[in-house]
């Protein structure tokens, strides 16, 4: 797919909400709307953060498997990125990612226990658009 990659960074950037998908302790997949991520390096790192707390950050660290979807309405178009999610708590990593805002969700600030970052690495998609999809592996591109 011609421009892969810049299609699907744009997506990234401009869409203001990602879905990423865990699988819960029975084995099912799960889904969840996220803030768009915080930060990417191409379309193989996307870096968001959350609450240590919630409950995809222990699915996470019981299964990493992983996958975030951008889906663009005015287009009709989307992409599934699959691949793995690690939970960061270092403070390198909190403090690459973190905002001026982010204390009305972390009120302790950077430090605060209940913040971590969740770090996506990708290794394949599938692009729709068009009435049709497309699978793609990141390092092929």
């Amino acid at each position: 797919m011609r421009n892969v990659q810049q299609t699907v960074g744009n997506m990234a950037d401009k869409l203001k909400t990602a879905f990423i998908g865990s699988i819960d302790e029975q084995g099912y997949p799960n889904i969840k709307a996220m803030l768009q991520p915080s930060k990417r390096e191409g379309i193989k790192e996307f870096y968001f953060s959350t609450n240590t707390s919630s409950m995809r950050v222990k699915q996470f660290m019981n299964d990493d498997k992983a996958c975030i979807y951008f889906c663009d309405r005015r287009f009709f178009r989307g992409v599934m990125l699959r691949g793995t999610m690690e939970v960061l708590t270092d403070i390198e990593s909190k403090s690459m990612i973190w905002h001026e805002g982010d204390t009305m969700y972390y009120p302790k600030g950077v430090t605060d226990p209940d913040y971590c970052v969740l770090k996506f690495t990708a290794v394949s998609g599938r692009f729709y658009s068009n009435f049709r999809s497309e699978d793609f592996e990141i390092d092929s591109l």
